[in-house]
C-alpha cells in the first residue's frame, strides 16, 4: 500500500528503529540481532520461550496447550502466541501485536491487524529453518512468505547486552521528537 511503502522510506532514510532503543521487537526481528536469541520448549509446562537477549531483555512466551487467542487481546509488543507441532515442525501463530516495533530492521511496517505464523524445523543438529507467513491487511494487499536459516553454536554463550537507560534521544523513542544530530560519531 502506498503509507507501508512512504514509512518504509522513511524507516531507511532515517534508522531510529525502537530495538536499537531498547523496546521489544515481534516475530521474526527477534531472530535479527547479532546479540542473539533462545528458543526453549518446557513440555512438561506446555509453553516455549523464545529470550530476545540483545536489546531488551525480554521474552515471548508461545502457549503450547491447545488454548485459542482470546477474544479481546491489549496489543503488545509481541502478541499473543500458540504453538503446536507438525510433525518435527513448530508452528507459531502469533496476533495482537502494538505498533510500537519493526517486525524486521526497517522495511515492513505493520498494523495492530498484524498476524504472524512462524515454522521452525530443524534441519540439522545445529541448523533450523524458520518460515514465515506475514498477513496484515492495514498494511498489506495479501499475505507473503519468507524463508531464512538460523544456526546454533556449540559453546558459544549469548553476548550480554545491556541497553541503558540515561539514552541520549528519549523523546525520539516516546515520538515527541522528530530528527537526531547525526554529526556525531556517538548516535544515541
Amino acid at each position: 500500500m502506498p503509507w507501508t511503502l512512504a514509512v518504509s522510506n522513511d524507516r531507511r532514510r532515517n534508522e531510529l528503529e525502537p530495538h536499537t532503543r531498547c523496546k521489544p521487537s515481534g516475530g521474526p526481528r527477534q531472530w535479527l540481532t547479532p546479540y542473539g536469541a533462545e528458543l526453549i520448549e518446557l513440555p512438561e509446562k506446555k509453553v516455549a520461550y523464545i529470550f530476545d537477549i540483545g536489546g531488551p531483555h525480554t521474552y515471548r512466551t508461545i502457549f503450547m496447550d491447545g488454548r485459542k487467542h482470546p477474544a479481546n487481546l491489549t496489543p503488545t509488543y509481541y502478541g499473543h502466541s500458540i504453538g503446536w507441532w507438525e510433525g518435527d515442525t513448530l508452528v507459531v501463530d502469533t496476533v495482537g501485536f502494538n505498533e510500537g516495533f519493526w517486525i524486521d530492521r526497517g522495511q515492513l511496517p505493520h498494523t495492530t491487524q498484524l498476524h504472524l505464523i512462524e515454522k521452525y524445523t530443524r534441519t540439522a543438529l545445529d541448523a533450523m529453518r524458520y518460515e514465515l507467513t506475514v498477513e496484515d491487511p492495514g498494511a498489506y494487499t495479501a499475505p507473503f512468505t519468507g524463508t531464512s536459516n538460523l544456526r546454533w553454536e556449540n559453546g558459544t554463550e549469548l553476548f550480554e547486552y545491556i541497553c541503558q537507560q540515561g539514552n541520549e534521544a528519549p523523546t525520539l523513542m516516546v515520538g515527541d521528537g522528530t530528527s537526531i544530530d547525526r554529526t556525531v560519531l556517538t548516535v544515541p
